[in-house]
């Protein structure tokens, strides 16, 4: 699925005004350069999706009509992606989707009606099952955005004994465990700084060191993760912002590099993405950088299979940007940013 160095990458979108879904385009490394964008299926809302690690499926999440749920592709040699079959349930759809490495499990977390669902993966075709286990998470937190709880992230642990989800709505971070049948099982909740919003979670390769986005305040939480029960303890908050921006931001995605020495943190409204530096002793993060996204709200952004580069999606201002990235320092540079893609919100690549 990757030729003379080109790589195949996904977006989701909010199907708003132009966007028909999830759109595929192509990363010439020898050229850096993204090309050949197109869509690669039709659908509501497909705003985040995740990839199977051998590429075989791709999950999304959906909307249709007054019902949300997520929704199953195959992966063709050459990128295509053909509908496998969806799950909807009443109500508003679903924010984020993960799976695990063996592709039997599908989790998802819903924003909107503060959920946690686990699902079962069909093994012979890659189709997803109904709802295993849904949890309904209770409280609210001080900010008035934080009425209710508000999950936005739902992933397993280096391990994939625990399934880690972070609650918005009630600044907490919530421990599952897995049973084969899919059943999710709660193991503890911590509590976070109250009116965070914490929003997204990236493991370090060392297993040992979680580190958490949060919305509202604009921070990475860094956290030791403790394998043995399940228990997350904090250890660090700091600032994505310069001190002196006092204008509205959003903390949106973080990522890691895989040799665990660059944590990646976006600011919508500042902008821009900010680079920390990984002490590999103790997980802490010390800043490098911040770098303008060219754009409006980026949403997410992703490192590419060579980690070379690296793909923000600005949602409002409907444009990818492409970054070359220095393994040695963790700073970006500017490559293209008039990339169209309309209201992107997710990147995700074939895995190499």
């Amino acid at each position: 699925m990757t030729k003379d160095d080109t790589y195949i990458g996904y977006v989701g979108t909010y199907t708003k005004g132009e966007s028909k879904g999830i759109y595929s385009f192509t990363l010439d490394t020898n050229e850096a350069k993204i090309d050949n964008v197109n869509v690669a299926a039709q659908l509501e809302n497909p705003t985040y999706l995740t990839i199977g690690s051998d590429n075989k499926y791709l999950y999304s999440v959906t909307k249709e009509g007054e019902s949300g749920g997520v929704a199953a592709f195959s992966i063709n040699e050459s990128g295509e992606l053909a509908e496998i079959n969806k799950q909807l349930l009443p109500g508003s759809s679903p924010c984020h989707v993960s799976v695990d490495s063996q592709g039997h499990y599908l989790f998802s977390a819903n924003y909107h009606q503060g959920l946690v669902t686990s699902q079962l993966i069909n093994q012979k075709d890659g189709s997803v099952q109904p709802a295993a286990s849904i949890i309904k998470h209770v409280g609210s937190g001080p900010d008035p955005r934080q009425e209710k709880p508000h999950t936005h992230y739902a992933g397993l642990t280096p391990d994939e004994t625990f399934l880690a989800v972070v609650e918005l709505g009630i600044d907490a971070l919530i421990t599952y465990k897995v049973g084969i049948d899919g059943q999710l099982t709660k193991v503890n909740l911590l509590p976070l700084k109250a009116g965070s919003g914490p929003r997204h979670l990236v493991f370090h390769p060392n297993g040992k060191t979680a580190y958490i986005m949060t919305e509202f305040s604009s921070e990475v939480i860094v956290l030791s993760y403790h394998q043995e029960n399940g228990h997350f303890t904090e250890k660090q908050y700091i600032s994505t912002l310069p001190a002196d921006f006092n204008e509205n931001n959003q903390g949106s995605a973080i990522h890691i590099s895989t040799d665990g020495r660059f944590i990646y943190a976006g600011n919508r409204g500042h902008n821009s993405i900010t680079v920390f530096r990984v002490d590999l002793e103790s997980g802490e993060l010390s800043f490098i950088e911040h770098t303008p996204t060219e754009g409006d709200w980026p949403r997410d952004f992703s490192l590419d299979p060579t980690e070379r580069f690296l793909i923000a999606s600005n949602q409002e201002s409907s444009n990818l940007v492409l970054f070359s990235r220095d393994e040695n320092t963790g700073k970006l540079s500017l490559l293209q940013a008039d990339i169209a893609v309309p209201h992107p919100v997710c990147v995700k690549f074939l895995h190499e």
